[in-house]
């Protein structure tokens, strides 16, 4: 039952109807109707006329806006109102709204309002035959093993027919059936299992493949079904053994043939199929060098070369190939491979004895070099020819075989050919031939036979006068035809008197270069001219010399400006001459006087008129400087006028100078007087002038200024970084100077010019970070730290970086020491003499004579091996004299000769492995030579072998793996051990242990190695024993014996005979619905019986609903059954799925798995809106309804039960009407004001454990009523402004404030319009309807209007609208805006003396009265008068108020005439204003007095235009530093720049550079080498090093003997003009830098 109360409210104009329910009996639902549709109807088609069901009236589901509510967002029935029918909305497809379930049905509700009813209404949809049986995939693949047995059972997946009941699967159908059958069987939920099964047993050489089809079948109508093809593949077994094509194979392949050369292919063939099949090829046994040659591809058997093919180490190759399959199966072929030889040895050319230089008086027949030349070929490749160009006065002599000797042809001359280069060449005679060749270069040593010659025998220069001292004035230049030291010029002026003064002190002369310096400045008048003589001597010994004469001549210089004697330039009259204005043309106003110092034309004068205030009344005589006028004076003429007149010499250069001549054209002096005013403007315009200069000049100062204190702060700060950062650990990268070479010679070399040596030891250093400076006349001995002498003191001059920072300075300082002597032992005449012997072959005796002899391997040093000169018949004292050594092209050293006994002994220990491996007999060749005259013996010694070596497998252990059903007499493995020993000690046999099930056979390749094949012997058992370890043993025939072993390791693979087992035939398990992604469920457990890849057991899913899959994942190799998806125990409380267990043999079982999903309240309630007001009267009445809710929790049973309430404190009810319907009414007043909105929290909670809860928040808003007008902050204001202010300025704002909101809220502001002074107020004020701003229309002036009253009203924009009054005030202030004006005195520039004091004035005497006024009024308009500036302050004074100037002492005879006061003149305005006026006093009795005052304006203006070109020029010079520095800065930034382009930017090793002017020039033997002239060297030691890091330097006169301990010679310099990239590296500089 229900009770309807209905309530009508009116307020103001509108009407509101509220309608609150009064609950008294609720049941949950009103009424129930049920209906049933089948599923895919059209849209409209009729479901249940819910009106006549449920007895409602048409009317009642109209007034009640029935509606259908539905739980979720597709609604599939919608309600016609108008018929009171259901009708279908959308299209329903059963598949999708429930799956599998049945029956399968949807329901809703349908709710009326006033009063509000729900009835629930159930529509069952009925399935009907719209789906096939599907299966998951349309092809399936099983693999079975040929041996399977019968009865072996395989699953299948099973189809899926989303439809139900009668239209589901009936039935399965297997096509064709010759070897399976097919079971079905049902499980207890439904579900069907199925299963093929073996009959017939399969074999794979009959029929590899089959194919099955298998038919699902439903039982609806019409009938459906669906199909799957079943490929079956037979899977083969390993019987089979490969075998290969040939037995042996033969291939040729060159030698030096290149990696990767195909040599041959082999091949064999498997009858088995797939893995079994599969044939790999290897190289078991070989030797180490073969197998280092040769390589084979597993897969193709291709075999390659794989190493550098040698026909004289070995000329043919056997290799063993194996064949294997994967089954243990084994063949195996033998390739013989035949190396063919090429001509591919160069033939080599060895220098024994050379001698680098040769004097050029030497006679024919002389040696300078010994050859040796061989060729590593044999037969005619073997065979060489040697000869040397033909273009030089040498030839090739043959003296034993393979050495020749290359001696002069001719006499020699240095002056025409200075040096040679020989080629050598050598040619074999094979096909194609080789040669090689080999150069080397021969100096001609000079003798000094030419004295220097000057170019000419006499010169003549002629300098100018005034020259700098140190002044170049020409260079000498003579030439000597010598070179080296012999060339050597330096230059000498010979002593003598000129005019009692030597000719030292005139003029010097540079000893290297000849160029003649003027040591003092010349004086054309003192000395006109004077001669001498320089003398050119070489450095040769005896020197030779020549002389030539020179004559200097002074040449004069005008070096002396004019000087003007009259007018003086002084001070003394600013007018210093007088013109009448009656004087005529040529009136001689004055005259310039000028003398000129110089003589001859540089004393000639010449007058010139430079600048004149009227060029047209005065000219310059050009020769006597008088000035006259060239026209009639006039009264227009100007009375001041000033001449500038230019006084001229004659001179180149010419030189002058300027005087300044003021003339003044008046007749009187009083007239010239007027005109003084004028000075008064030139004197501001000076001090102007002076103040801008002195600006500028002070501007320019600072800017130089900071420029120099900006480069020198960032030098000091580049250096100290240099002394902190730059330093490295870096390897030092050394170069070579230019033309390096060593001179023989027992004479000392001398360096006498400093070399700096500079290192770059950082990465980038930007800065050096060492430098050394030594003196030059030090003498520095270099020497071998294995050869002897001494070491002479040298200086050293530390820098701020005196420790050793780098291995080189460490390097350095070690060989030197800075402070005292250091002492080396010098090697005596063995250094020096080395290889004297090579150098003079007079007699060269061929001798046939060998000797042999046998020496055992592994022979301690010292050994005795033979008595050679017992058997070559030599006396002992011959060897000795003879200089007897061994030469052999070995670096090492195994046999040594001791000269003193005669005999031979071991030099170092000979392994005979490592110096000829297999080869055998190994032996050493080499020969003995002697000197004086030339015997050469050739020597073999044979090294005999020693059972040193045990034979030794390639590896030790070997892994090898058979199949349990392998054959015996099946081939395995073949092995094969190298003993490096040759003959008797070499390898012997094998020998094999355990010999149960295997055995070997020893077989030898035709190259006599021996290999062990390994083959099976009785048959294997893998139950009984999976595993076997075999040793075979290789021994050798030495005594003692000598063996080695490899481990075999045998595995028995098994066959695939056994199918997986679960451990149990049912798997259970439950699991929380909602559990995350991954959760364990259950780990499935299956054994196989079989090993390896045949027990490798993996799991599958075979049978399982569609989503399943979806929901878990069951891990193939673990079996782990895990959760992918979420799990709803709503939509489904268990789950049943088949799985399969396969081996990888085709064998497999198959289980069943049960999941059980626990429920839990895992569904929070959901909240939904069904009707909703979002705003309501702020006068609405207590009860009215503003919301309708519906509250539904997914869960079941107690989680499912649901409690609704809303947040308090808020005048809002809740109550339940229906079951999970609830309304939200008022229960209060409401008003906006204090609350204007409301956000009401519905919270929803179930009784599940733990209980869930939904909050859902509304936001609800009061609506407004227009109760409120608008209220001022103040009913009156009072506001001021300033006169004079701008038009639109904003004077005041107002503000009033109206507690509705919206239009009602919004207040526009009104001026009220009235009257003043007879115009409208709006044409002086204006209001901002939107701000209230009050702003000036026009500019206001206090003396027009002193107030303005203003009305103002604030309006709402509500209906009707509301307003209020407000009055502001506004108040004009007065403003002090005028600055007084001076009446008194007036200034203009009529005269320069205003007013006049006596000298008898006594105090108080009224100077003059300054008058002024200012046009503002009231104290704005007060003055006052104050004295701001006088030349005398304690005798006059201003009156404060009255502006009079009256003296306050006495006037006395001291008083200055001139007196100038400043008066400022202020009035009392906030701020001030003023006006200053400058009153000219004249304290004097007369006028004339006054007059002879004004001379001091001439000296003001003299002083300022000497101040002003003092100025200017000062401000010139800095300004020309300024620029010149910044210039020199960019000019030194660009250098660098470009510097650092051409030569340092490289990402490659150090590219070094070479010192200008560098060469040697070799020398005889008692001749000494000079390098005078400064060389630098710099290192760079890193990559793209900006600066250097290290500088070395010494003095010019050092004496520096570089010596090596196998020669000894000098340096000595030639000059030459090379740039610093010219030459090649040398090796100088990496022995210094390595010393």
């Amino acid at each position: 039952m229900m009770a309807c109360m209905w309530i009508t409210a009116r307020k103001g104009r509108w009407q509101a109807l509220l309608v609150i329910l009064c609950l008294f009996m609720l049941s949950p639902v009103t009424g129930q109707a049920r209906y049933s549709v089948p599923e895919e109807q059209a849209e409209g088609s009729f479901v249940g006329n819910i009106a006549r069901d449920l007895g409602l009236d048409i009317a009642r589901l109209i007034s009640g806006k029935a509606r259908i509510i539905t739980k979720g967002s597709r609604q599939y029935v919608d309600l016609n109102r108008d018929k009171g029918t259901l009708v279908i909305k959308e299209r329903i497809d059963r598949e999708e709204l429930c799956e599998k379930t049945t029956p399968c049905s949807f329901s809703f509700e349908v709710i009326l309002e006033n009063p509000i009813q729900l009835y629930r209404v159930t529509v069952e949809v009925i399935d009907i035959n719209d789906n096939s049986p599907s299966f998951p995939k349309d092809d399936i693949s099983l693999k079975i093993a040929e041996n399977a047995a019968s009865g072996t059972r395989f699953s299948l997946v099973r189809a899926d027919d989303p439809d139900v009941g009668i239209n589901d699967i009936q039935k399965y159908t297997l096509k064709p059936s010759d070897h399976f059958k097919l079971e079905v069987q049902s499980q207890p939920d439904g579900v069907k299992f199925i299963e093929i099964v073996l009959q017939i047993p399969l074999d794979r050489e009959k029929e590899e493949t089959h194919a099955l089809v298998l038919i699902a079948s439903d039982g609806g109508e019409p009938h459906r079904s669906g199909t799957v093809r079943i490929h079956i593949t037979v899977l083969d077994a390993n019987d089979n053994a490969p075998v290969c094509s040939q037995p042996v194979y033969k291939a040729d392949v060159k030698e030096n043939s290149a990696e990767g050369t195909v040599v041959t292919t082999v091949s064999a063939r498997d009858a088995d199929k797939g893995v079994n099949g599969e044939v790999t090829f290897s190289i078991p046994h070989v030797t180490r060098e073969a197998k280092q040659l040769f390589e084979v591809n597993v897969k193709t058997g291709e075999i390659k070369v794989s190493g550098r093919l040698d026909f004289e180490k070995s000329k043919t190759h056997q290799l063993n190939v194996q064949a294997s399959d994967h089954g243990g199966y084994t063949d195996t072929c033998k390739v013989i491979i035949q190396i063919i030889d090429e001509n591919d040895n160069i033939p080599t050319i060895q220098l024994m004895s050379f001698s680098n230089s040769i004097s050029e008086d030497s006679p024919p027949g002389t040696t300078i070099a010994v050859v040796n030349v061989d060729d590593e070929d044999s037969e005619g490749n073997g065979v060489v020819k040697c000869s040397i160009n033909s273009d030089v006065p040498f030839k090739f002599e043959s003296s034993l075989t393979g050495y020749y000797t290359i001696v002069t042809e001719d006499f020699l001359d240095r002056e025409i050919t200075p040096e040679y280069n020989i080629t050598i060449t050598v040619s074999d005679q094979g096909s194609p031939p080789l040669s090689s060749s080999k150069n080397i270069n021969v100096k001609v040593s000079d003798m000094n036979d030419s004295p220097p010659k000057f170019d000419e025998s006499e010169y003549s220069k002629t300098i100018p006068e005034n020259n700098s001292p140190g002044f170049s004035v020409f260079a000498l230049s003579a030439s000597d035809a010598d070179s080296g030291q012999n060339a050597r010029v330096s230059y000498f002026v010979e002593d003598r008197q000129i005019n009692g003064v030597a000719v030292s002190s005139l003029v010097s002369v540079n000893s290297e270069n000849g160029v003649i310096h003027a040591v003092r400045s010349f004086d054309y008048e003192q000395i006109k001219y004077f001669e001498f003589n320089v003398t050119a001597r070489d450095a040769g010994s005896p020197p030779l010399s020549s002389v030539a004469t020179v004559k200097i001549m002074i040449q004069d210089q005008n070096d002396n400006p004019p000087q003007v004697l009259y007018p003086v330039q002084t001070g003394g009259s600013l007018v210093a001459e007088m013109v009448p204005r009656s004087a005529d043309v040529g009136y001689l106003v004055t005259k310039v006087v000028a003398v000129d110092v110089d003589s001859g034309q540089n004393a000639w004068l010449s007058y010139k008129l430079q600048k004149a205030t009227d060029r047209a009344l005065f000219e310059v005589g050009l020769q006597n400087g008088e000035i006259r006028t060239i026209r009639q004076v006039n009264d227009k003429d100007v009375v001041k006028q000033r001449l500038t007149v230019i006084v001229e010499d004659n001179g180149q250069p010419s030189r002058s100078a300027t005087v300044i001549v003021n003339v003044a054209v008046a007749d009187s002096f009083p007239e010239v007087l007027s005109e003084f005013n004028d000075f008064t403007h030139d004197k501001e315009y000076n001090d102007n002038l002076t103040f801008y200069l002195v600006l500028a000049l002070a501007v320019v100062s600072f800017l130089f200024i900071t420029c120099l204190v900006v480069i020198i702060s960032v030098k000091i700060y580049r250096w100290r970084q240099s002394r902190i950062m730059y330093h490295s650990s870096l390897p030092v990268i050394p170069y070579y100077p230019p033309r390096y070479s060593d001179t023989l010679g027992t004479g000392t070399g001398t360096l006498q010019h400093v070399y700096n040596y500079e290192v770059c030891r950082t990465n980038d250093s930007r800065k050096s970070d060492c430098k050394f400076g030594i003196a030059g006349s030090q003498n520095v001995l270099i020497m071998d730290p294995s050869s002897t002498g001494t070491m002479q003191r040298i200086q050293c001059e530390k820098s701020i970086l005196d420790e050793p920072d780098s291995p080189l300075e460490v390097g350095l300082l070690t060989h030197l020491d800075c402070f005292g002597n250091m002492p080396f032992v010098s090697r005596e005449t063995t250094v020096k003499w080395q290889v004297r012997a090579f150098i003079l072959v007079i007699l060269i005796e061929a001798t046939a004579s060998q000797i042999r002899y046998s020496v055992p391997e592994e022979m301690r040093k010292g050994s005795f091996v033979g008595n050679v000169a017992e058997d070559l018949g030599i006396d002992a004292k011959r060897l000795k004299s003879g200089g007897a050594r061994i030469v052999s092209g070995d670096s090492n050293e195994y046999i040594r000769l001791d000269v003193d006994k005669g005999i031979l002994v071991v030099g170092e220990r000979i392994d005979r492995e490592q110096l000829c491996g297999q080869t055998s007999p190994c032996s050493l060749n080499f020969e003995m030579i002697l000197t004086n005259p030339m015997q050469l013996h050739s020597v073999v010694v044979e090294v005999l072998d020693v059972n040193d070596n045990a034979p030794l497998f390639h590896e030790k252990e070997v892994n090898l793996e058979i199949l349990e059903s392998a054959l015996p007499g099946t081939e395995l493995l073949q092995e094969s051990a190298t003993d490096l020993d040759v003959g008797i000690n070499a390898l012997h046999g094998y020998t094999l242990h355990p010999t149960t099930h295997f055995n070997i056979k020893v077989l030898s390749s035709p190259n006599g190695h021996k290999y062990a094949q390994l083959y099976l012997s009785n048959a294997l058992d893998r139950e009984k024993e999976a595993t076997l370890l075999l040793t075979l043993t290789a021994v050798d025939g030495g005594e003692p014996q000598r063996s080695g072993t490899l481990k075999i390791h045998v595995t028995v693979r098994d066959t695939n005979d056994n199918a997986p087992v679960f451990t149990q035939s049912i798997f259970k398990a439950s699991v929380k619905e909602n559990v995350p992604k991954g959760t364990l469920v259950l780990s499935l457990s299956a054994t196989d019986a079989d090993e390896g890849i045949n027990g490798r057991v993996t799991y599958h899913f075979n049978r399982m609903s569609s989503n399943v899959a979806e929901l878990f994942k069951l891990d193939e190799t673990s079996g782990d059954l895990t959760v992918t998806g979420m799990l709803d125990y709503e939509e489904n409380k268990l789950y049943e799925i088949g799985v399969q267990a396969k081996d990888q043999g085709g064998q497999s079982t198959s289980t069943n798995v049960i999941i059980e999903v626990t429920d839990v309240n895992d569904n929070a309630p959901v909240i939904t809106l069904t009707s909703f007001s979002s705003s309501i009267a702020e006068d609405s009445a207590s009860g009215t309804t503003v919301a309708i809710i519906h509250v539904k929790d997914l869960d079941s049973g107690k989680n499912g039960k649901v409690d609704c309430s809303v947040n308090g404190n808020i005048p809002f009810a809740i109550h339940s009407s229906l079951k999970n319907y609830y309304t939200l009414v008022t229960n209060g007043a409401l008003d906006r004001e204090r609350t204007p909105d409301y956000n009401i929290t519905f919270t929803a909670i179930d009784e599940g454990s733990p209980p869930l809860s939904t909050n859902k928040t509304i936001p609800l808003r009061i609506s407004d009523v227009n109760d409120n007008s608008p209220v001022f902050e103040q009913s009156y204001y009072e506001a001021n402004i300033m006169e004079n202010n701008s038009p639109g300025v904003s004077v005041f704002s107002v503000k009033a404030h109206d507690s509705d909101s919206g239009q009602n809220a919004r207040v526009s502001y009104l001026l009220i319009d009235t009257q003043l002074n007879g115009n409208p107020i709006s044409n002086y004020i204006s209001v901002n309807a939107e701000n209230g701003d009050i702003q000036a229309v026009r500019s206001f002036d206090f003396e027009q209007i002193k107030t303005l009253n203003i009305c103002v009203r604030g309006q709402d924009g509500g209906s009707p609208p509301l307003s209020s009054n407000s009055t502001i005030k506004l108040n004009i202030r007065d403003q002090n805006d005028n600055p007084p004006q001076v009446l008194y005195p007036v200034q203009t520039g009529g005269s320069l003396v205003a007013e006049m004091v006596p000298r008898s004035a006594d105090v108080g005497y009224l100077v003059t009265k300054v008058v002024a006024v200012d046009v503002d009024s009231g104290q704005n308009a007060w003055l006052s008068y104050k004295l701001q500036k006088a030349t005398d302050r304690a005798l006059f004074e201003v009156g404060l108020q009255n502006g009079e100037i009256r003296t306050i002492r006495q006037v006395n005879d001291k008083d200055v005439v001139k007196q100038r006061l400043t008066v400022i003149v202020e009035d009392n305005g906030q701020p001030s204003r003023s006006a200053t006026v400058i009153v000219n006093v004249a304290v004097a009795d007369s006028f004339p007095e006054v007059l002879s005052e004004f001379t001091d304006f001439t000296h003001d203006k003299e002083y300022n235009d000497n101040l002003t070109f003092y100025l200017v020029l000062a401000l010139a010079v800095v300004s020309f530093l300024f620029i010149t520095c910044l210039v020199v800065i960019i000019s030194v930034k660009i250098y660098r720049w470009r510097q650092s382009r051409i030569l340092y930017h490289s990402s490659l090793p150090v590219i070094p550079y070479y010192p200008p002017r560098y060469s040697d020039t070799l020398g005889t033997g008692t001749g000494t080498g000079t390098l005078q002239h400064v060389y630098n060297y710099e290192v760079c030691r890193t990559n793209d090093s900006r600066k250097s890091d290290c500088k070395f330097g010494r003095g010019g006169s050092q004496n520096v003997l570089i010596m090596d301990p196998s020669t000894t010679g000098t340096m000595q310099r030639i000059q030459c003009e090379k740039s610093i990239l010219d030459e090649p590296d040398s090796p100088l500089e990496v022995r210094l830098i390595t010393y």
